[in-house]
């Protein structure tokens, strides 16, 4: 159900009075491991878990907890499993969690990219190719051009993260690239929209780049920004009116949203979804199992989530 802005500024303290949604786990479909906790080779701006190489408020999980995790997951009907982080190839054990993972179902690993040498290119690939179930990679570049990128990766990123995709297309892969909306070309202001990730046009032309670098069939997601972690102090947090109340959403958005489907499992416990792990009060216990009932969308981030369709498969 689409919400009416004009009704939710006007009426944002009447709102914030009501209950929150809540949101029932439909089936658990997907399950996220921080296998690198929030620990990261990066600091990327608009980072909405503020990760980095210092930032080790989430640990590294284990071999045998990532091992424990699928395994549940698996048994609790889980159809995917994800990789994320932080950066998961900073983790010394990631082709045994890889491998542990890929005995039980299809994994994604979402990287920057910038760790992966033509040896783990061709060892990823080498897994693609034999494994009973798929891998899949997404790969984050914020621009076309050196300066969009790298003004939120840091310097030099830009080159690295191409360097990246060609090895693993060189090796039989076809990663997906993940852009984030909010990219560098923000800085270009209201006069020049069409440089903004969020128009046609952009999208268009970052489409076209991603072929001109020898992939026919190029996969993009591009993705919204939350307004959380290092991304809140780059461009500003939620205003009082975006947040959901009961009553905003009808079955079918329920259902939609990534955390009737999913859970994420990290070093400090269970969290309902890759998105909130910086949210002490999201934090559901060490338990998988136990995690596995209804939830509150009592956080602003899930006005993003319901607003931009935001699913595990989007």
């Amino acid at each position: 159900m689409k919400l009416d802005l004009e009704y939710l500024k006007s009426h944002a303290a009447e709102r914030a009075e009501l209950a929150p949604p809540v949101i029932e786990l439909s089936n658990l479909d997907t399950l996220w491991l921080q296998v690198t906790g929030t620990l990261c080779n990066l600091a990327c701006l608009h980072c909405f878990i503020s990760c980095g190489p210092k930032n080790n408020s989430h640990e590294y999980m284990t071999l045998e907890k990532v091992e424990e995790s699928v395994e549940t997951g698996a048994k609790n009907g889980v159809k995917a499993f994800y990789f994320t982080g932080g950066e998961p190839f900073l983790h010394p054990e990631i082709r045994e969690m890889i491998e542990v993972t890929l005995a039980h179902g299809p994994l994604t690993i979402l990287t920057n990219g910038t760790l992966i040498d033509e040896e783990m290119a061709g060892w990823l690939a080498a897994k693609f190719r034999d494994s009973a179930h798929k891998l899949d990679l997404r790969v984050s570049l914020d621009g076309i051009t050196k300066d969009e990128n790298d003004a939120l990766r840091g310097r030099g990123t830009f080159e690295k993260i191409l360097a990246a995709i060609g090895r693993l297309t060189d090796a039989g892969l076809n990663p997906v690239i993940t852009a984030t909306t909010c990219h560098a070309a923000d800085a270009a202001g209201p006069e020049d929209p069409d440089k903004v990730l969020g128009s046609e046009q952009a999208r268009q032309a970052f489409y076209d780049f991603v072929r001109s670098r020898g992939i026919d069939a190029p996969r993009v997601k591009f993705l919204a920004p939350f307004k959380i972690g290092r991304e809140e102090r780059r461009g500003g947090g939620y205003q009082e009116w975006e947040r959901l109340a009961e009553g905003d959403l009808t079955a079918c958005d329920k259902v939609a949203l990534q955390c009737s489907s999913c859970r994420m499992v990290t070093s400090k416990g269970v969290f309902p979804c890759p998105i909130l792990v910086e949210h002490e009060d999201a934090n559901m216990g060490d338990d998988l199992e136990a995690s596995l009932v209804p939830i509150e969308l009592r956080h602003q981030a899930c006005y993003t989530c319901h607003m931009q369709g935001i699913s595990c498969a989007t």
